[in-house]
């Protein structure tokens, strides 16, 4: 691993030089202003702190940056771990969540050990789709607290939905009207801009700028210690067993979104760039990160697609981005912090909002509804209903077994079509008064002994009078109870006086009629050709 890791630099800074340096430079302060707002967003929308949002892009863009298995992954804190984490920190607090990332951590390295990181590309584009849509509505409920002055409670999303029905609510007017103005100032602000300065910084900035001036009476985020090892960290002489036990099942969940999250991010912008991720050095390089994490206080990260995009798009060469995009925040961290720290949340609520509302795939989306793909809708719906309803690992797993289950559906169905002797299509030294009585029957699918009775009924529709050709050039698939199956169809046909042929059989079909005896010693005469003019030409000369 270590010297595929060092191959990777050796070819992404051969001819390195201060050109190259300067657009990393550049791009590494335009991926700052970017990670900044979500940074502190995130932070606080995991139920953590804007503090340690923050500490996670730093030492995210530090420590995984720069161990990363491509040229441009960004790290950080993002929407759909924070979807995670919130409802972590209300059940097991935030030690709990530090523990867990650490756990997350080491099976994140593990899988790189080992090479996993292929088995993303295994999960659905509709499922991974559903996913990403259940996620930002997540992210969205989330934030319902900041924007309105609401209180849930409850340890899920359908509680925290019902407790706002069940309890006495008071709108706080003042945090809505800024969230509000946040979210309109975003989705109206000029596309132009952005190359200078993200629509997310400036909504923050004009909204905390207001803060300060006003004194509105509104919730902010607080203090922003200066200093990267926060107060509340992982303290490791502190864990007990039975904690490790009891953090095993969100470490897992942890680890599953960081391997998805990270890998897609990679196959994403590997596109853009036009350079492939190696997914198990990036693994590896999560799991340390997350290991490392909650040591300073910080969250668990993951590769984010939004950061990595901008990264790509200005003009990043190598991870020196990352290194350049983590220092700058941690420059604002001490220079900034104080300014910080007036940032109203419902301001920060507002840009997530706009966030969870960008962050679906609308294209695909449209897509598959426009186009009325009756599996992929089932499979994006079920998914995103489970990503709410349930946690993130059981979505997933829900969505790969509905997809799975389609899948076996599908490729299980047998097409069976029966169709009569074409004169026409006959030599001219063929007997065609000899095939009036033949049909040939054609068969797509597999060869079971659930798709046997289907072959069998739509044959007893022929009636009596009709020998049998099967053209088997459809099926690829064959078990032995299909097999036996079919050729026990085919002796009471011989035993009612018709004649039963098969034409081209598919060599794996074959071996196994031949392993099984049945081609050999079942019948008393030649009933196998590899096409069926050679049937048509055998029959002729009886």
């Amino acid at each position: 691993m270590f010297k595929r890791y060092l191959s990777i630099l050796k070819k992404e800074f051969s001819g390195y030089d201060a050109a190259k340096f300067g657009k990393d430079v550049l791009a590494g302060v335009t991926v700052a202003a970017v990670a900044l707002p979500l940074a502190l967003a995130f932070g606080v929308s995991s139920g953590a702190s804007a503090a340690a949002g923050l500490v996670t892009a730093i030492i995210s863009g530090f420590v995984i940056g720069a161990m990363s298995g491509a040229s441009y992954q960004i790290s950080g804190p993002t929407g759909a771990m924070s979807a995670i984490l919130v409802s972590l920190v209300a059940q097991y607090g935030i030690q709990g969540v530090f523990i867990s990332s650490f756990i997350a951590g080491i099976i994140l390295l593990l899988c790189g050990i080992f090479k996993l990181g292929g088995l993303v590309s295994y999960l659905p584009s509709p499922v991974i789709t559903g996913f990403t849509s259940g996620i930002a509505i997540i992210i969205a409920l989330g934030q319902v607290d900041n924007l309105t002055g609401f209180h849930s409670s409850g340890l899920n999303n359908l509680q925290k939905i019902a407790s706002y029905f069940t309890a006495s609510q008071q709108l706080d007017v003042t945090a809505f009207i800024i969230g509000v103005c946040v979210i309109v100032f975003m989705f109206i602000y000029p596309q132009k801009l952005s190359a200078y300065c993200p629509g997310s910084l400036a909504a923050i900035v004009l909204a905390t700028a207001a803060n300060m001036i006003f004194k509105f009476d509104v919730t902010v985020v607080g203090e922003i210690p200066k200093t990267i090892f926060l107060a509340d960290r992982l303290d490791i002489s502190a864990v007990a067993p039975s904690d490790i036990m009891a953090m095993i099942a969100p470490a897992v969940s942890i680890a599953a979104l960081g391997l998805i999250e990270s890998l897609l991010c990679g196959a994403s912008a590997g596109r853009m760039k036009n350079e492939r991720l190696d997914a198990d050095v990036e693994l590896v390089a999560q799991g340390i990160g997350n290991m490392l994490l909650p040591m300073f206080g910080g969250v668990p990260s993951t590769a984010a697609i939004a950061r990595t995009s901008v990264a790509i798009k200005s003009g990043g060469v190598t991870r020196i981005t990352s290194v350049v995009h983590a220092a700058v925040l941690l420059l604002s961290m001490f220079v900034l912090g104080g300014v910080m720290s007036e940032i109203p949340l419902a301001a920060l609520a507002g840009v997530l909002i706009v966030t969870a509302v960008r962050m679906n795939d609308w294209k695909t989306i449209r897509s598959i509804f426009s186009k009325k793909l009756k599996t992929a809708m089932f499979q994006f719906l079920i998914t995103m209903a489970a990503t709410v309803v349930f946690d993130l690992t059981k979505a997933i797993l829900i969505g790969v077994v509905f997809s799975l289950i389609i899948f076996v559906v599908k490729v299980s169905d047998m097409q069976v079509t029966v169709a009569d002797v074409d004169p026409e299509r006959l030599g001219g030294d063929i007997d065609t008064e000899k095939l009036r009585f033949t049909k040939v029957v054609y068969i797509t699918g597999p060869l079971y002994f659930g798709t046997c009775a289907k072959l069998e009924e739509k044959v007893s529709s022929l009636g009596d009078s009709y020998n049998i050709i099967f053209s088997m050039r459809g099926v690829t698939v064959a078990d032995i109870s299909g097999i036996e199956a079919l050729h026990e169809y085919c002796e009471r046909l011989i035993s009612e006086g018709r004649m039963v042929y098969f034409s081209c059989v598919q060599p794996p079909v074959m071996d196994l009629f031949e392993r099984t005896g049945l081609k050999e010693d079942r019948f008393s005469y030649n009933m196998f050709f590899w096409s069926t003019d050679k049937v048509f030409e055998h029959i002729s000369s009886l």
